[in-house]
């Protein structure tokens, strides 16, 4: 029996997420990045321990691609970038609509826009044109409120050079052959989806931002 996932290769893994039989290499590319896998998984939880040669070089190919968009980035940005980008990996647009790499540069690149004027001194809200953009948008502005009020020094001129980076991978990584979530997809096989957001026990260290 074919593999139900890419129909090429031989089905042999029971997928628990998918109810189906699946072959050993959509296990392992796709596993929490299209298929979003269960904790008690063996397969998941051997990877975790193990992780396969496959899976390795995918995440050296992912790195080796976002590199170039966030290396200019401090120590105090990168923190920032993780955190929006582990946002954006949970977030999940309302009805049958999916979160695709122009909707992601979209939010980052009109909320990096606002900020931008904002250090000119002009109050001027920028608003992205598509739906899922502006939710996204929405949540990403509230995220920030919130680790502000856990105690967190976010500067917004950091914060919009943390966006038009997310704006840039979003932009520039997907290649021609790719589809329109191909920066979405790496960014979720980079940054584990299935907890929930880290959320600071207390008061964050002078200098450090807000990861615990």
């Amino acid at each position: 029996m074919l593999c139900p996932s890419c129909g090429q290769r031989k089905a042999r893994r029971a997928c628990p997420a998918l109810a189906q039989t699946i072959c050993p290499m959509c296990c392992g590319t796709k596993r929490l990045a299209e298929i979003k896998c269960p904790a008690d998984c063996g397969y998941l939880s051997s990877a975790r321990e193990h992780p396969a040669a496959i899976v390795r070089r995918q995440q050296e190919h992912d790195v080796s691609r976002l590199l170039p968009t966030i290396r200019h980035l401090t120590e105090r940005q990168y923190q920032l970038f993780f955190l929006l980008q582990s946002l954006i990996a949970r977030h999940k647009p309302a009805g049958f609509t999916r979160l695709v790499d122009s909707d992601i540069a979209e939010a980052a690149g009109a909320l990096a826009a606002t900020l931008e004027t904002a250090g000119r001194g002009v109050i001027y809200e920028h608003t992205p044109q598509a739906r899922p953009a502006q939710a996204l948008t929405e949540e990403i502005r509230t995220m920030l409120t919130q680790i502000r009020e856990q105690g967190a020094t976010v500067y917004d001129g950091e914060t919009a050079i943390v966006l038009r980076a997310i704006e840039r991978g979003a932009r520039e990584v997907r290649t021609p052959d790719e589809g329109d979530a191909a920066y979405a997809d790496l960014i979720a096989r980079l940054i584990p989806v299935t907890a929930a957001p880290p959320s600071p026990s207390g008061p964050a260290p002078a200098g450090a931002l807000i990861l615990p």
